[in-house]
């Protein structure tokens, strides 16, 4: 259609606007006007709807032609189409709102005209003048100014626009009946045109009609709230525009229960008004919640129901959460101590939030499973099996300590939350939501009583049982210790008369940290007594800690009684700590004796805190007289070795592991490290057992606890076998002191850390300060020769310098009998010259110098004294004592054994010896056997092991280094003053045999279990880890066995026939016999044996396989019982495909929890980078042969799969800082997706198997963790939404719309009416 010239249109809106003055003089039909303005307008060639027409109407109508003629004519303007009925509305609103008083008839106008047109936007967003329609709206109104719009797009002033409307009426309404000034702004957000020259004066109807416009226009609310098209778009609105959202259900609200309108009309429901402003966006989400299509989708939306039965829960829904169970057995693996806290991996790292999610649970449901699972793995250990290994302390700590943490930090989470918006608004709304996760937790440890078999305690803590359930009993029966508290009265253990369990502890963990109160007291069934039952021990004295909180000296008995029972609250901690930093040198040694006793092992309401004060204590302040070189710390020597040597046993190690401390930890060793390790040993302390110390022995205790916070022992085996590097970080001194200076400087900033930090101690003050390598020159000059050890032979040794003199001087002293028949040479194999021992003086005066001198020169030494056992010049015998001597002078030099030696064999330029007895210990007595027992072990587990030479005892052969390590460990004599050093040894000791070629591993076995029979079993299944290394085939026989144990695929089968858990992780060690052999649940052993998986990247090829495998079977069980007579009879059909989808889910939750804790963050993005893709592009030949339900279950198993995966990595919001990887790799996946869809890609699988994954991946995403949504690139959203739209999927399109955020919400609107449309 031709457009008319500039010149022409404004001759021709002169004409129309004397055409509306002649048409209201000679009171022409209205409708005949509008139809003959329309031809004119036509011919004219002007577009239709005209914009430009609606301002002319509405601009001769205010006010100077306020008559019921000019009325008529703009309605039918609109009705025959030749204005947009949107823009005149907007015109309207600008005018006839802010004057509605004064023209309470032009008000009512507008009120039809709003009901006639407000809900017909079909047309519109069809029209051709959309765009431009919606541009004039925006700038009379102003919208993108008002709501913040990024962008200007028609669909998101539509949507601003419909908000606006129903947000300008409730304004009106509320100023109408004065109840403006009841809301937070006490104005209206609207600009108000009060241009009121010529108004008529009020007359004695206007106050009739103004009443009659108020219950109008609250109807037209109700309406706009309940149409199925404006209620999606409000809904919308509430999602995207949060803050404007809360300021309009605020005032929505003081209408709804203010007005005298709403409560005396008969036309308007009261009730639901108040429904609609207490829940509005759960009433708007109801009204336009999407509902996926398929079984799956519906499953995904069947509620939260969790049947768990005590231990064989086999497949039932409570299997959907075995993830938290797999990782609780994965943080007790001792033999690396981690740098996040399991607290951060529960919560910040999103696994328990991420279950809850995807599984689409209450919290009351998540917490529920996580006492379960950390009750499972307490009982697991009720019977232990004896070795280095953590033990019951570490097990309770999590259930008591790690688990009420991780409960505090999703409470405390939720509430922040709703604190920060009591910040930005008045309202106080979110009171009533506050307690909604406290209330889960109380709720689910109601229900925790359900399961007694889980609730019985360990004997260790069977007492401490009793006690909590005596002090209910004393709560309600109002017994105290006569001070009026019955917190610190003192009870016979053994007579207390109350029989408690492990739910009356879990409670008294939750009641200490504040997640409960008392009344917990009174719940039915919890206090096994009666009230007025009186337990029998009861005693009239007070605690120790009663004491010390009075002021007690810390007198020898006190002392005692306070290491051997745990504090109970942070006040009682706070005053030992005082002690420590101000007391004399004997108090503040008995002081950080306390701390370091069953405060810390068992202290659970209050262990992080007793952490916290031990990493404090451990680096104290230099006092100000201080001067020179001379470190202070060297004055605190007794002090620190206390707790040194307190906190390095194996469960300590762990517990601070469990509890994050470990970057902490190492940056207040370091200085300890560098000081002691730099000055020369001429100072002795004498300890108040009698023990006196030196410098050296300082040293070494704070070195070695050191090396045991990284694997510094691992070789770069990966490297020099050409497989791909380890996935995940590797842990260094770099390492933990970069996590430390991070954690640092960002904690606090957030508000949950700000909610977190109410919990700490306030006489604590950490220094945040950074610390870097660099401020210890010493040590990081040892690091590197370490690195340089391990990675490449020694560099040769300079004759006449200081460490040849060192070097002579160690020698001497470590072989000083061997030499005295003669002169001996030792020479270093890296080195030219003779390193004599024959008359070097090893006077005690030579080897006073510094500890690090001495690991500087100790590699040259070891070197030396290996290559003269080579070429016979030492004996085995000889060689063993010299290196048990060294450690006994320094005992810091077994990390440069153990560096060294590992590194040597790797390098493999070392012949083996043979273990005959002769010259090298031997183990024939129990090899044979050691070597049954681990076949028998790894065939129980479903692990096909391959056979062993025939001639075992004849290859009972060593490389030189390993024989050599083995042969100086077995020389140790098992007590508590050793415990501390073979703890760092054994874990190398057993990952270098692993490494080497069978059977080194059951030789060195063989030897240990001679000297410590009653670590038989421990080391037996210790070594049978060791095929995994060699054997990927054995990795994969033994993820096999995981699944089909879990999903119960081998019914038959003793260890798999219940399914669950129960059949994946056992019952504890020893449970299962094979032969009179103790062995152990496949998924037990898989926790153990994964992190000496060198190649982990071919994992998840492996788990994909397994997992299709394993949905094969499950769907062909379902289909033939499907097929049955009573299938068909009774319908068995639909229960079977539910039950089968049950199977599946947890199918594909094992998969995603073994490749997130094999691999971690990277693999999981290789995963959806690479492998996933990969998969859809390649054929597989059995998808022909594949039928009825399959393909579409394997879709959905993979979706499942991909976004649990994702979620356990990821986390399902942004709280975790390994979120800030996802937007990049979830890019990239959908883009992969959306170019398959556009038929970019040729797909390889089955269609089906595609589409159910398309759909269940974006379902669960949208449903789930709508914060992804929001990080995708819009463009790719919009598309993959249009491709959805092209399947007929239209709600899942809508909903991914929906939930992309401001970027996507113009065009979520334009499909919402489009879709409403179609309805």
């Amino acid at each position: 259609m031709a457009v008319a010239p500039l010149d022409s249109q404004e001759s021709l809106w002169e004409s129309v606007t004397s055409v509306i003055r002649s048409a209201e003089e000679k009171n022409v039909d209205p409708l005949q006007w509008a139809l003959e303005l329309r031809l004119t307008l036509s011919a004219a060639g002007i577009s239709l709807p005209s914009p430009d027409l609606a301002h002319l109407l509405v601009s001769h109508i205010f006010w100077e032609n306020h008559t019921p003629l000019s009325w008529k004519l703009l309605e039918k303007a609109i009705t025959v189409t030749i204005v947009p009925p949107l823009l005149v509305l907007a015109l309207l609103s600008h005018r006839v709102i802010p004057n509605r008083k004064h023209h309470p008839a032009a008000y009512r106008l507008y009120l039809e005209l709003l009901k006639r047109h407000a809900f017909s936007l079909m047309p519109l967003i069809r029209g051709s003048g959309y765009h431009r329609t919606m541009n004039s709206i925006d700038d009379i109104l102003h919208l993108s100014e008002i709501f913040g719009l990024p962008n200007q797009e028609p669909g998101s002033i539509l949507l601003a626009f419909v908000f606006s409307i129903v947000w300008q009426l409730v304004d009106a309404s509320l100023d109408d009946e004065g109840l403006l000034e009841l809301t937070s702004n006490q104005r209206s957000n609207w600009p108000h045109d009060m241009e009121i020259d010529g108004l008529l004066k009020r007359n004695d109807n206007h106050g009739v009609l103004e009443k009659a416009n108020t219950e109008m226009a609250i109807t037209l609310i109700q309406f706009l709230l309940q149409n199925e098209v404006t209620s999606r778009i409000l809904h919308l609105a509430s999602q995207n525009m949060p803050t404007h959202w809360e300021d309009f259900s605020q005032r929505f609200s003081v209408l709804t229960t203010k007005s005298l309108v709403v409560r005396n009309s008969k036309h308007i429901n009261p009730e639901a008004l108040t429904y609609l402003a207490s829940h509005t966006s759960k009433f708007l989400e109801m009204e336009s919640k999407i509902i996926p299509r398929g079984e799956f989708h519906a499953l995904l939306s069947s509620g939260s129901i969790l049947a768990l039965t005590s231990q064989h829960h086999g497949t039932s829904g409570s299997a959907l959460w075995l993830p938290i169970d797999l990782f609780f057995e994965d943080i007790m693996d001792g033999t690396q101590a981690a740098a996040a806290s399991a607290v951060e991996n529960l919560t910040g790292a999103s696994l328990v939030k991420a279950l809850q999610a995807v599984n689409s649970t209450t919290w009351h449901d998540a917490f529920l499973a996580l006492w379960l699972a950390a009750l499972r793995l307490v009982q697991r250990e009720r019977d232990p099996i004896e070795g280095p290994v953590p033990r019951t302390d570490t097990f309770l700590c999590v259930l008591l300590s790690v688990t009420p943490l991780a409960v505090a930090n999703i409470i405390e989470e939720e509430e922040s939350q709703w604190i920060d918006q009591t910040a930005s608004s008045p309202s106080n709304q979110w009171k009533e939501k506050k307690g909604k996760c406290r209330q889960g937790l109380v709720n689910s440890l109601q229900q925790l009583g359900d399961y007694e078999s889980l609730l019985t305690p360990p004997l260790s803590v069977q007492s401490v049982a009793n006690q909590a359930a005596a002090k209910a009993v004393m709560f309600i029966s109002g017994i105290t210790n006569g001070s009026g508290s019955y917190e610190n009265t003192s009870m016979n253990e053994s007579a207390s008369g109350c029989s408690g369990n492990m739910r009356h502890l879990v409670v008294e963990a939750c009641i200490s940290r504040n997640l409960l109160d008392t009344s917990a007291y009174l719940w039915p069934r919890f206090a096994n007594g009666g009230t007025n039952q009186v337990p029998q021990g009861v005693a009239g004295n007070v605690s120790c800690w009663s004491l010390v909180m009075k002021g007690s000296s810390l007198t020898p008995s006190l002392t005692n009684s306070l290491i051997t029972t745990p504090a109970s609250s942070l006040a009682e901690i706070e005053k030992i700590y005082e002690v420590a930093t101000t007391g004399s040198e004997d108090e503040k040694i008995a002081a950080a004796s306390i701390l370091c006793g069953a405060s810390l092992f068992r202290g659970w309401s209050i262990q992080e805190h007793v952490i916290i004060f031990i990493v404090t204590l451990l680096s104290p302040q230099a006092p100000a007289n201080i001067s020179g070189s001379y470190s202070h710390l060297i004055n605190c020597a007794p002090f620190l070795n206390v707790l040194l040597v307190g906190i390095s046993p194996v469960d300590c190690v762990q517990i601070f592991s469990l509890h994050g401390v470990v970057p902490l930890l190492a940056g207040a060793l370091m200085p300890i490290c560098e000081a002691f390790g730099s000055g020369i040993p001429n100072i002795t302390w004498t300890l108040p057992t009698g023990e006196v110390i030196s410098s050296h022995a300082v040293f070494s205790t704070a070195f070695i606890l050191l090396l045991r916070l990284w694997r510094f022992d691992h070789p770069p085996l990966d490297y020099v076998l050409g497989d791909v590097p380890p996935v995940g970080p590797q842990s260094s001194p770099e390492y933990l002191l970069l996590v430390r200076n991070c954690r640092l400087e960002c904690f606090g900033k957030s508000p949950k850390d700000r909610m977190a930090r109410r919990r700490f101690s306030k006489v604590i003050d950490i220094s945040v300060d950074p610390i870097f390598m660099d401020s210890f020159p010493r040590l990081k000059q040892w690091y590197r020769q370490h690195q340089e050890c391990m990675a490449s032979i020694l560099s040769e040794l300079k004759t006449g310098s200081p460490v040849h003199h060192i070097v002579d001087s160690l020698l001497s002293m470590m072989f000083k009998k061997a030499n005295k028949g003669g002169s001996q040479s030792l020479t270093p194999s890296s080195g030219s010259s003779s390193l004599s021992t024959s008359g070097v003086d090893d006077s005690s005066d030579q080897l006073k110098i510094p500890a690090w001198d001495i690991l500087e020169a100790a590699p040259f030494v070891l070197d030396a004294a290996l290559t003269a056992c080579a070429h016979g010049s030492l004996s085995p015998r000889e060689l063993a004592t010299g290196l048990k001597t060294l450690a006994d002078f320094l005992p810091a030099t077994l990390g440069t054994m153990v560096s060294y030696f590992s590194s040597e064999v790797t390098r493999g330029l070392w012949k083996p010896v043979s273990m005959n007895g002769t010259d090298w210990p031997s183990p024939a007595a129990n090899l044979a056997s050691v070597e049954q027992q681990i076949e028998l072990i790894l065939a129980a587990t479903g692990v096909d092991v391959p056979r062993l030479p025939a001639d075992g005892i004849s290859a009972a052969t060593l490389p030189l280094p390993l024989a050599a390590l083995v042969s100086l460990t077995i020389t140790y004599k098992l007590e508590k003053a050793t415990e501390r050093f073979l703890v760092l040894v054994g874990p190398a000791l057993d990952a270098l045999a692993a490494a080497c070629p069978w059977p080194c591993m059951p030789i060195v076995t063989s030897l240990w279990t001679q000297k410590v029979k009653r670590w038989s079993d421990f080391l037996i299944f210790s070594a049978s880890r060791t095929v995994f290394h060699h054997n990927s085939d054995a990795v994969i026989q033994l993820l096999r066995s995981c699944f089909t144990c879990t999903l119960s695929l081998t019914p038959t089968s003793q260890l798999c026939s219940y399914g669950g858990v129960g059949a994946l992780l056992g019952h504890g060690f020893g449970s299962l016999y094979s032969g009179g052999i103790s062995t152990a649940a496949p998924g037990i052993l898989y926790i153990k044996v994964h992190r000496s998986i060198r190649d982990v990247m071919f994992l998840t090829e492996e788990i994909l396989s397994l997992l299709m495998f394993s949905v094969k079977s499950i769907a062909t069980t379902a289909e033939q019982l499907k097929k049955t007579k009573d299938g068909l009879r009774y319908g068995i059909g639909q229960v079977s495909l539910s039950q089968a989808m049950t199977r599946v889910k947890l199918a594909a939750s094992l998969g995603a929890s073994l490749v997130w804790i094999s691999g971690g963050l990277n693999l999981v993005q290789a995963l959806i980078k690479e492998t996933l893709p990969s998969w859809f592009i390649s054929v597989h030949g059995e998808e022909d042969e594949l039928g009825g339900m399959v393909p579409m279950l394997r879709g959905y198993a993979l979706a499942y799969f991909a976004i649990l995966s994702s979620a356990f990595a990821w986390g399902v919001d942004s709280s975790s800082p390994a979120s800030k990887r996802r937007p990049r790799v979830l890019w990239l996946h959908l883009e992969f997706v959306v170019s398959a869809l556009e038929g970019k890609i040729s797909l390889g699988c089955d269609w089906a198997t595609w589409q159910a994954y398309v759909t269940g991946f974006v379902s669960l995403m949208v449903q789930c963790t709508p914060a992804w949504v929001l990080e995708v690139d819009v463009e790719v959203v919009k598309r993959l939404s249009k491709s959805l739209r092209q399947w007929n999927e239209q709600d899942l399109a809508l909903a991914l719309l929906c939930a992309g955020g401001l970027g996507t919400m113009g065009t979520a609107t334009e499909l919402i009416v489009e879709t409403c449309h179609q309805l």
